[in-house]
């Protein structure tokens, strides 16, 4: 597989991943979109780490980072999701609007 093979993949999952984010109304469907658009930035990664420079450890390092921030980040947003949901009964993105400020 080439570079390219990679890339158009990571390019396809991106896409997925933002109009899933634009096109719903539901917090975790949101959520979901932008998981998917992290994961296509992170294969792309280390696509270009792989075909650039396999022997050095930089590009595994860099992955690992941005998967263990992704995991963090996804567990802070449901965990304020579901005490959102449990407090108001609020799923849906225009229901919360009165949390912006």
């Amino acid at each position: 597989m080439t570079l390219q093979v990679f890339l158009i993949f990571a390019a396809a999952l991106f896409s997925v991943g933002l109009y899933g984010a634009l096109s719903q109304q539901s917090i975790v469907m949101i959520m979901m979109g932008l998981e998917l658009m992290v994961n296509a930035i992170i294969v792309g990664a280390a696509a270009f780490w792989y075909f650039v420079s396999p022997t050095m450890a930089d590009g595994q390092v860099l992955v690992l980072v941005a998967v263990t921030a992704m995991a963090v980040e996804m567990a802070v947003g449901f965990a304020v999701t579901t005490a959102i949901f449990r407090k108001r009964d609020v799923d849906m993105t225009d229901m919360a609007a009165d949390l912006k400020g």
